[in-house]
This record gives C-alpha cells, structure tokens and sequence, in this order.
C-alpha cells in the first residue's frame, strides 16, 4: 500500500506528512516548554522565534529548490533514483524489507553524528555551523534554526549516503521525520522528570543531554554530537552527561555573541561571513 507520493495525488504528500508531523511535534514541545520549561530564558521569545523560523522558511525554499533539479536533489528523490538505477548495498541484497528499513534508519542516523562532529572540527563548516550555536538561548526553534548554506551541503551528503546505501524511499523519509522530530525535542527547554531523562537517554538524545552541546565552554560543546540515539556518543567517547555548571548555571550559546546580535535575522545569516570563527 502506498502510504505517500513524491508527485502527490491519493495518497498523502511527502510534504505534506513532513508539515503535518513537523506541526504536531512543533506544538506539543512548545506547549511542553509553556508548561515545564528548564531554564528561564535570557531573551524574550518574539524576536528568537521570528529569526528562528524565517530561518527554517528559507532553509525549505532552499530545499525544495535543490529537488526541482534535473539531478535528484533531495534525499528521498535520491533513494527513488536509486533504486531506478540498481545503485546501493541493499538494491544489490535481498534482506527483508523491515530488516533494510531499520539499518538504513540506524546507518543514516550515524552519517548525521558524523556529519555533525566534523561541523566542529572544519573551521570552513564551523563558520556555518555556529548559526546554530549562537542562539542564545535554547528551545524548540533552535533545532531548525541552520544556516541554509550548512542545510544544502547536509542535503548533498545525505544523498551521497542515500544512493551508496541503497536505501528504501520509505527508509529516508522515516529517517528524516524521525530525525526532525528528535531534534525538536532534544532542543526543547523541557524540564523532564531525572527518572525519566536517564532511562530514554540510554536510546535517544535528551533535551538535559543536548543542552550540554550549547554550552559556551568548548570541552562542552564538543561533545554529545547526536541528534537522534544516544550511543554515537558513548561509543565514540564524546558522551558528557551533565554540564560542568549545572543546567540553570550553565551559558548557553557562543562566548563572542553574547547579546541580541543573534536574534536579529540578516545579522544570523551573515555571521558566517564575518571576521571572527
């Protein structure tokens, strides 16, 4: 049974499930961040959010401009060609289809960890990537809040894994809701239960586990690289657990951009371009 279309049609849009999803997570955090938030926030919310999500607007536009492309540009068109094409580990195998899903799911959520450490470690990705970090507080729009040149390079290598792995269309689109939806929440200024927060982080990441890689101090900010399960990290061991300064005492952001600057649209989306990395 088709459960979505690239083209539209009678089934549901690949658009539209993003939107719908995207909406459903979008108010369930924030209305969680109304109702038990973490941190008193430094800023008031109308300016951050308005950046926050103009920002996310041009990231789309971007997005669905790089999928209008003769070449397939988008990560699930990219799982569509490739399949056409015979490309990929699991178009050459024969596993079962939910055996394919769930690996391609695990394999492209440790290709985003990867991706996401070496926006750390390259000053070139990092001049993009501090958008991110520059926040200068932490909630739900946060996690859409990328520069659009750093979501058109992410796009590029999701598509390079997509097509080398062969992944299902249904695969990648699970994968990216998921994602999204892990993002969103990890982002959240959310006050969850100390109980509750240590058995999901032994899966995923948590808001109190991510709040840490928007600490102003670099060791901090270095660490818990994952966006979506949790044991990229300790793995690796970029796992920190808690902030050296607790989570009410600890600042969030990046240590030269501690002011309103960040909150201001064209300020954020030139940051990138200005002297100091």
């Amino acid at each position: 049974m088709q459960l979505f279309s690239m083209e539209g049609g009678s089934a549901m849009s690949e658009a539209t499930l993003r939107l719908v999803v995207f909406l459903a997570v979008f108010g369930i955090m924030a209305t969680a961040e109304a109702l038990r938030p973490k941190r008193r926030l430094a800023h008031a919310k109308g300016r951050r959010w308005l950046t926050n999500l103009a920002i996310v607007a041009v990231d789309s536009v971007l997005v669905r401009l790089m999928g209008a492309l003769a070449i397939p540009l988008v990560a699930v068109a990219a799982a569509v060609f490739a399949a056409r094409q015979g490309w990929g580990l699991f178009n050459w195998l024969d596993w079962p289809i939910w055996l394919e899903i769930a690996l391609a799911v695990v394999i492209l959520d440790l290709a985003i960890w990867f991706q996401h450490l070496v926006s750390h470690k390259v000053p070139l990705l990092w001049r993009l990537h501090q958008m991110h970090h520059a926040d200068v507080d932490i909630d739900v729009t946060t996690a859409i809040r990328f520069h659009p040149i750093e979501i058109g390079l992410s796009m590029l290598w999701k598509i390079l894994c997509v097509v080398a792995l062969g992944a299902s269309p249904e695969a990648v689109l699970l994968f990216e809701i998921i994602l999204n939806a892990c993002a969103m929440f990890n982002h959240a200024n959310v006050a969850l239960p100390a109980g509750v927060d240590r058995l999901l982080r032994l899966i995923v990441v948590t808001p109190d586990m991510h709040r840490v890689h928007h600490s102003v101090i670099r060791s901090e900010h270095d660490s818990n690289y994952g966006f979506n399960l949790s044991v990229w990290d300790r793995i690796f061991g970029t796992y920190r657990p808690a902030p050296q300064h607790g989570h009410d005492g600890m600042t969030i952001g990046l240590t030269p951009y501690q002011s309103e600057a960040p909150t201001r649209f064209i300020w954020s989306l030139m940051l990138p371009f200005h002297g100091r990395s």
